[in-house]
């Protein structure tokens, strides 16, 4: 069987790597348009459990990137010049550009060699393929090719983000939010190396236009982000890294295959990055679509059914967490009224994945404070 993915993300970089260990004789294309060790933002997040989904299937895996994972279990939300601590709340992170390098290796480990820095302009430069795998992210060659036969619909929320980088490191998970003379701001920082931090700053539209940053360089939105957040900084610089405002696009595709095309992680769905769960999101569908192949005997019409029959309910159930969470924080200055704690409780339950009763169990100390 020769398959053809479109993108060396994590969601391709996996999914090579377990269609070659379960079939070596498989002829495996990886192409990818930027170089290896080019990647966007700085560190990734997952939640709950990190990567225990690996564990049982793919222990070499799991044993690969759990040593480098930085693990806490509260968060932080900063308002009105108090920090409102949330127990209970596990989220591990690390780098993206490590991430990808560990999957590297393990995709080499069985004789496959992506190529990099090589653009694809057209799908019929695959030639004849069995599988056309698109991992190749929100802007996929492979869905705009099809849109219409994928059902695709994108929009864009209204808020405007910016991902940088600090040496500053952060104890938690962070959510600091801020009222300036600018506007209103909120930033997203924790730690994913011993020291390194992700810092994601986010304003509202209004924001983003009062303060002038549809106009600006990207030195001075820098630099007025360092003032408003000069406290959580302390004394740190942020850090750029191809770091432009960004609207974050909403991604569904109500089909999910077409003929022997398939899509996986952004290129078929988005999750807000507020729930930590876009690059689990990825390797998971990679591991039902190998899954599926292998089930059906390579039988690709029926794998590719079975891949979205599995997979389906899971993404819709999460996705939905990730849109109400996206749209709490589309509108976050509207909540900045209230009260820090009142603030903490409305920000924790924004996903609807949790309620009273189980923050209760999950966060304690919270809770009952």
């Amino acid at each position: 069987m020769r398959v053809a993915i479109l993108g060396a993300g994590p969601a391709g970089l996996y999914l090579g790597y377990l269609l070659k260990r379960q079939a070596p004789q498989t002829e495996i294309q990886i192409i990818e348009q930027n170089a290896p060790d080019a990647t966007f933002g700085f560190g990734v997040v997952f939640s709950d459990r990190a990567l225990e989904f690996l564990q049982e299937d793919d222990p070499d895996t799991f044993a690969a990137i759990t040593p480098h994972l930085e693990s806490w279990n509260d968060i932080t939300v900063r308002h009105r010049g108090e920090e409102i601590r949330i127990d209970g709340i596990g989220f591990a992170a690390i780098g993206r550009l490590h991430l990808l390098q560990i999957l590297q290796q393990r995709v080499r480990s069985v004789g496959v060699e992506p190529v990099y820095n090589r653009v694809i302009n057209s799908l019929d430069e695959f030639g004849e393929v069995d599988l056309l795998v698109g991992a190749d992210g929100v802007n996929s060659l492979v869905r705009r090719t099809d849109e219409q036969e994928f059902g695709t619909e994108i929009s864009l929320l209204s808020n405007r983000f910016v991902w940088y980088g600090t040496r500053k490191t952060f104890p938690t998970l962070t959510q600091s939010f801020h009222n300036t003379r600018y506007g209103d701001f909120n930033a997203h920082h924790y730690r994913y190396s011993a020291d390194m931090s992700t810092f994601i700053v986010e304003v509202d539209e209004k924001t983003f236009f009062h303060a002038g940053f549809d106009r600006m360089e990207e030195s001075e939105a820098k630099r007025i982000c360092e003032e408003v957040f000069a406290e959580e900084l302390a004394g740190e610089t942020l850090v750029s890294n191809r770091s432009l405002w960004r609207q974050f696009p909403k991604i569904w595709n109500e089909r999910w295959w077409h003929g022997n095309r398939v899509l996986v992680g952004d290129s078929l769905r988005t999750a807000h990055f507020s729930i930590g769960s876009g690059t689990r999101l990825a390797m998971e569908d990679a591991i039902a679509l190998a899954r599926a192949l292998q089930k059906q005997n390579n039988d690709i019409p029926a794998a590719l059914a079975a891949y979205e029959d599995a997979r389906r309910p899971i993404v819709e159930k999460l996705v939905a967490a990730a849109d109400s969470s996206g749209a709490w924080y589309d509108r976050f200055p509207d909540h900045m009224n209230l009260s820090p704690r009142d603030f903490a409780w409305s920000y924790i339950q924004r996903s609807g994945r949790i309620d009273p009763e189980r923050l209760a169990k999950i966060s304690p100390k919270f809770a009952n404070t």
